[in-house]
């Protein structure tokens, strides 16, 4: 315990899934985090749940990220509230759309999910860089995913790949160009994760999920503890020299 303590936190997407617990594992760990989500209620809920536990959590809800006047709202939020931000850790994103390269919509799928996967990671890291480097470095953890790793025969991944391949090119950049203001950026690249949005794509219960499992050299899926795990060691003093790098949390799956 008190891994994080005295640092000052960003969570995004506390609502639900990796963001929810990044935001109350960082706040045992003894960080200050505020959150923002943009489902007030799931947000409303992960503060309650906080404050059961004796945790230091807030939250500015709803935001939404990919619009840049949110974005400064919950940015300002943070620094009127702490002065400071030492991690940003960014977990809001758009729900993934699927779609066969034949009937992909540019305008309904490939937009979006640049917007909602890509624009939003910009549009943060942009935000909190003035900040960083005020407070004399610090850490930006994005989550890009197994799918800019490998290609899948299981849904059509075209937008999520180059989505997520994106956020994987533009962490690496981010690493170079804050290396001298000791601003560390990592990824963290999760395999299936059971969450909601994975539960609403049938991926996670009854025969799917035993199907998914059985193709996972570890043999379950993950949860989001374990990256929650991986992150606050990116967060963490622990981690101080790394930075560049992207971290495969996905039991196995792109060794198999």
């Amino acid at each position: 315990m008190g891994r994080l303590s005295g640092k000052v936190a960003l969570v995004t997407g506390i609502g639900a899934g990796i963001g929810r617990e990044c935001a109350m594992m960082f706040a045992r760990e003894g960080a200050i985090v505020m959150g923002c989500d943009i489902d007030a209620s799931r947000a409303s809920s992960t503060v309650d749940a906080a404050k059961v536990s004796g945790l230091i959590l807030d939250s500015l809800h709803p935001i939404d990220l990919t619009k840049p006047a949110d974005v400064r709202k919950v940015v300002d939020g943070l620094i009127h509230r702490h002065g400071r931000i030492d991690v940003l850790v960014n977990a809001g994103a758009i729900n993934p759309r699927f779609a066969a390269v034949p009937d992909m919509s540019y305008e309904d799928i490939w937009v979006p999910t640049m917007v909602g996967e890509v624009d939003l990671v910009f549009l943060l890291c942009k935000a909190v860089w003035p900040h960083l480097v005020a407070a004399g470095g610090g850490s930006i953890i994005n989550f890009a995913s197994v799918a800019a790793l490998r290609g899948t025969h299981f849904a059509g991944m075209v937008a999520h790949s180059a989505g997520k391949g994106a956020v994987m090119a533009m962490t690496r950049q981010l690493a170079v160009e804050g290396a001298a203001h000791r601003i560390r950026a990592n990824t963290i690249a999760p395999g299936l994760i059971a969450t909601m949005a994975t539960a609403s794509q049938g991926l996670t219960e009854g025969e799917a999920s035993k199907r998914m499992a059985a193709s996972i050299p570890l043999g379950r899926i993950g949860k989001p503890s374990d990256i929650a795990y991986c992150a606050v060691y990116l967060a963490a003093d622990e981690s101080a020299w790394v930075t560049g790098i992207n971290i495969t949390v996905d039991g196995g799956t792109t060794a198999g």
